[in-house]
């Protein structure tokens, strides 16, 4: 049987990654577990110019640091993502791959001038988590909004949307975690 290991790259709350293990276990049916002693520096990620780091370049960090686990590795951040074509991103994943990482850095309504709202923050971490893993089970982008694996590029869509994969999604997670 497989399993998902989360990894909090530095700054990270871990009360916030802790957070993420019932979910995330009881979504995807596997064994959670959190390792915090073999995270990743992301410093050589940071792009100088659009102050933000490479979510593209972690991942290959996280691929050559966890070549040999087997099951699924969730890098988890608070920096501010983007990949070369989009101007920020809140994750990303190797689809049908092993990896994927997310930051909680624009799901935070403080960044836009907005109260601290916890409870809306660990929602949407949750959500994102539940996407990006969902796309190393081989899930792509779904065209019914209420499903977790909906595109979402701004906040506002992720509220929308919620943390469970449509019957349809279910259907093919299940075949890719029973195989």
């Amino acid at each position: 049987m497989s399993s998902i290991l989360i990894v909090p790259v530095p700054p990270f709350d871990m009360r916030k990654v802790n957070a993420l293990v019932s979910p995330v276990q009881s979504t995807f049916g596997l064994p959670v577990h959190v390792n915090s002693a073999d995270t990743v520096d992301p410093s050589f990620a940071f792009d100088l110019y659009r102050n933000q780091y490479n979510s593209t370049s972690i991942i290959s960090a996280f691929i050559r640091q966890f070549e040999k686990h087997e099951g699924k590795v969730l890098g988890i951040t608070s920096v501010d993502f983007f990949v070369p074509v989009l101007t920020y991103v809140f994750g990303e994943a190797q689809l049908d791959g092993p990896i994927a990482v997310v930051s909680s850095y624009r799901l935070d309504d403080t960044i836009y001038g907005l109260p601290d709202n916890p409870k809306l923050l660990e929602e949407r971490l949750i959500k994102e988590v539940v996407h990006e893993l969902g796309h190393t089970f081989g899930l792509i982008h779904c065209h019914d909004y209420r499903c977790v694996m909906h595109s979402s590029t701004a906040v506002e869509e992720i509220d929308v949307k919620s943390a469970r994969f449509c019957p349809a999604c279910e259907d093919r997670l299940r075949m890719k975690i029973e195989n």
